[in-house]
């Protein structure tokens, strides 16, 4: 346990930023669900929810509770599922 008055002040501090941490981290993966869980359905909602999750992996990665190129990787393979939800593979002869 801490003793001096900055290492408790340190401590809470440390707490509070873990639970936003925290937070924000699952709804980014609940977020991400919901896209793959749209991926099945139509093409505007599959839009939607990417949208959303754009949003949510750039807030997190603004804040730096997570690393900027996770949020980019993550909002390519995204953006390259949408990509393929609209242009499906021809078959070929």
């Amino acid at each position: 346990m801490p003793h001096t008055r900055s290492a408790k002040k340190n401590m809470r501090k440390t707490e509070k930023r873990r639970l936003r941490n925290r937070s924000v981290k699952k709804g980014i993966k609940t977020q991400l669900k919901a896209f793959l869980a749209a991926l099945g359905g139509p093409l505007d909602e599959l839009k939607k929810q990417y949208d959303l999750s754009a949003k949510r992996l750039d807030q997190a990665a603004a804040k730096q509770v997570i690393h900027p190129n996770l949020a980019a990787r993550k909002k390519s393979q995204l953006a390259r599922a949408v990509y393929q939800k609209e242009h499906p593979p021809t078959a070929a002869k």
